[in-house]
């Protein structure tokens, strides 16, 4: 193949793919006959040169991190690497190919990209996600076709139950979103994997690694010293000999490539906060109510925590946690204490909610939000205290709805926003926009905002977020997800999506040309990321912030962008043992760690008298060594006696997942507590199946009378059997 310069290249491929960069219209689901024009079209397609350069040591055969703007087309790399690899294997080997992507919706789509792309050869693709994973035996597919895009977990899960019995299986394995590759992420728990098996001088062949990011990130690196070594980790934990990036081809890449001019708005706060006040007013009454059961300020090292703040939300975490590790002498008593401020503490929680809508949304969508959770309350365990705090509210409620319609406490974010969108759509009526803010509870208050606000209704949002629960706040189905995303990608109607992280990053979202981030920041390769979702010519990135340190946060990642450039091109400079040497050592020294933290972990005891109690009331849930796994992920009970200590209640939103059936909510017996305990389900012969949740518990030593909590099951000191269909039968 020669490039689009002339030059030859040892790339000899011929692709089948007519896109321009990663400007995909990649859909997951079936298109309407209007919508077939808007969908991509497969045809013969020229590498162009800077995505050549960026192949070449992965072509060679090189482990390779390729490190290129978002748009540039990393996606075409990989399928070029693919190509070749598979093509150009020994006669006596076969190619096998993995490729990962850490979102779903990333998944899916990378998946469609990959099927299309090889639907005209011999080669051929699957793949399976925690969605798909209970459908299909991972083993077959794994073994039935050339190249499989999987969520990582899926593999870490398959190399643990040994339906994978080892990555050497694999000839290439290719991590999309690489800098993932960090702590306890499946990418990493995946690279140690490798990385035993590198150090066993029995194996004989490892995969080749590419890696595909648009920033390698730098961690808490402050000096570029410190950000050289974060990025030498980086590789040492995927096994690296080379970065690449585009050094010879950057005029190219500037002409297909565009970026987006970055500015900052920072807004006034309300004049008058009304609604800020009246909260805090109820806010420190119920502390001090609180205060008289227990001294809970003693509880939480967290001192500084001022109401309407993440600080403050962080305080209630880590006061709950206490609480239920709380023991008396008086079991009654401890019991009521518990459950006394365990109810005082989630009303704050939910106060402090409504504060930080109020801060970046409208005042009545705030106090839509508390009448909806005392609403709710209403209908659960409501006890004495909850009487009097509901009462507490209502009195306060006059005051509040007055403050919810005063003109004076409109939001000048807001007011904010609406001048930036109605000039952006004045000036250019196509415009595509990707909205991104922090929370869940922000992507309904705003979408509810524009739909009701007769001056930007014309914009039709939509809204997407992430799949799993989040404070107490319910996330989209993969269905759902794939729909926004299919209808915004191919529908002109709506002309902006609201979104959290989970759009951050892989998604393509091709002609986006505004990008709003409204009080949204993070780290530098977030920077990056987000800033890159905007990908037609003459994009903007705008970030409205009532908050100093929020903009200088974004102006310390652009220098920390340039600082992380540098270090990478100081890196490429190194010659190659140089290079190899420093990642040799750390992977020894990081060996040496991990041997010995496995010296120290102790085999988790199967049998213990241990039980399961309410989190919130104390009262007895089941003994440990009752608890079964089901499908390596979800917890069951055996025995009827379990179901006497519970209540069910219709799930408000029954779905179905892998081969469960949401059916309904599961809480506690006792009337005066209710704590939700999770859900039963359909699951094969089994109608209605509890499923517990580890963090609505607390864990009791019978033996030493110690307690212990739990946020996820993974993080339990203590063995479970696996479920088995006969003996939950028996039990029955």
């Amino acid at each position: 193949m020669e490039d689009q310069n002339g030059n030859s290249s040892a790339l000899d491929i011929n692709v089948q793919y007519s896109e321009e960069a990663e400007v995909h219209n990649f859909s997951a689901s079936q298109c309407s006959p209007s919508e077939v024009s808007q969908q991509p079209t497969y045809g013969p397609k020229k590498a162009r040169s800077y995505q050549i350069e960026l192949a070449r040591p992965a072509v060679s055969g090189k482990n390779t991190i390729i490190c290129a703007p978002t748009g540039s087309g990393k996606t075409f790399v990989a399928l070029l690497i693919c190509d070749n690899h598979l093509q150009n294997m020994p006669k006596e080997q076969k190619g096998k190919i993995v490729f990962l992507a850490t979102k779903v919706p990333v998944y899916e789509q990378q998946k469609k990209v990959f099927t299309q792309h090889f639907e005209r050869t011999r080669y051929k693709v699957a793949g399976i996600s925690g969605e798909t994973a209970g459908d299909v035996s991972s083993a077959s597919v794994i073994e039935g076709n050339d190249i499989i895009v999987l969520t990582p977990q899926i593999l870490v899960n398959g190399l643990k139950d040994g339906t994978v019995p080892s990555l050497a299986i694999f000839t290439l394995i290719i991590f999309d979103e690489c800098h993932n590759t960090t702590g306890n992420h499946p990418y990493n728990v995946l690279m140690t994997s490798y990385l035993n098996l590198k150090f066993d001088s029995t194996v004989k062949q490892l995969p080749q690694i590419v890696g595909l990011t648009a920033s390698v990130g730098m961690g808490s690196a402050k000096t570029l010293e410190e950000t050289i070594e974060y990025i030498c980790t980086l590789c040492a934990c995927l096994d690296i000999q080379v970065i690449s990036t585009i050094r010879e081809n950057t005029q190219e890449l500037e002409e297909i490539v565009y970026r987006p001019q970055k500015s900052f708005r920072l807004v006034g706060k309300r004049p008058k906060n009304h609604f800020m006040a009246i909260i805090s007013v109820l806010m420190s009454e119920t502390e001090a109510l609180a205060s008289k059961i227990y001294p809970i300020d003693a509880l939480s090292h967290i001192k500084s925590k001022r109401f309407g703040t993440q600080c403050y939300e962080q305080w209630i975490v880590d006061t709950q946690k206490k609480c239920r590790m709380l023991q008396l002498p008086d079991k009654e008593e401890e019991r009521r204490i518990c459950r006394a401020l365990f109810i005082y503490t989630e009303h704050l929680r939910k106060y402090n909610d409504a504060l930080i809508i109020n801060e970046d949304a409208r005042t009545q969508d705030a106090l839509a939000y508390l009448t909806e959770f005392f609403n709710d309350i209403r209908s659960g365990g409501f006890d004495e205290i909850d009487k009097q705090l509901t009462a507490n509210f209502e009195a306060k409620q006059p005051e509040l709805r007055e403050a919810s319609v005063d003109e004076l406490n409109e939001n000048p974010k807001l007011e904010e926003l609406t001048f930036i969108l109605n000039e952006e759509y004045r000036l250019k009526p196509e415009t595509r926009t990707l909205l991104f803010v922090t929370t869940r509870a922000l992507v309904s208050a705003l979408k509810k905002w524009i739909d009701e606000n007769p001056t930007l209704s014309y914009l039709k949002p939509d809204a997407l977020m992430g799949r799993n629960k989040r404070n107490q706040q319910t996330g989209m189905t993969l269905s759902n997800q794939k729909d926004v995303l299919d209808s915004f990608k191919t529908n002109g109607d709506s002309k902006i999506l609201i979104t959290t992280a989970v759009a951050d990053e892989g998604i393509d979202i091709a002609q986006c040309n505004l990008v709003l981030l409204y009080e949204y920041s993070g780290n530098v390769t977030k920077m990056i990321q987000v800033r890159g979702r905007g990908r037609a010519k003459d994009s903007k990135c705008i970030l409205v912030t009532s908050k100093s340190e929020v903009a200088e946060n974004e102006r310390n990642n652009i220098y920390k962008e340039e600082m992380m450039n540098k270090a990478i091109k100081q890196l490429q400079e190194w010659d190659e043992e140089k290079f190899a040497r420093k990642i040799n050592d750390l992977q020894n020294k990081e060996k040496t760690l991990r041997d010995s933290r496995k010296r120290e972990i102790k085999q988790k005891p199967l049998e213990g008298n241990r039980q399961l109690l309410c989190g919130k009331c104390r009262a007895y849930a089941c003994n440990t060594e009752d608890i079964r796994v089901i499908e390596k992920s979800h917890h069951t009970v055996l025995g009827a006696l379990f179901r006497e200590r519970f209540l069910t209640k219709p799930h408000k939103k029954p779905s179905r997942y892998d081969h469960f059936e949401k059916k309904c909510k599961m809480s506690c017996r006792d009337s005066k507590c209710q704590h939700d305990w999770g859900i039963t389900v359909r699951y094969k012969a089994f109608d209605d199946l509890p499923v517990i949740k580890i963090e609505s518990f607390v864990v009791k030593d019978i033996t030493t009378g110690k307690l212990a909590v739990f946020r996820k099951w993974r993080e339990v000191d203590f063995a479970m059997r696996e479920f088995d269909i006969n003996e939950m039968s028996s039990t029955e």
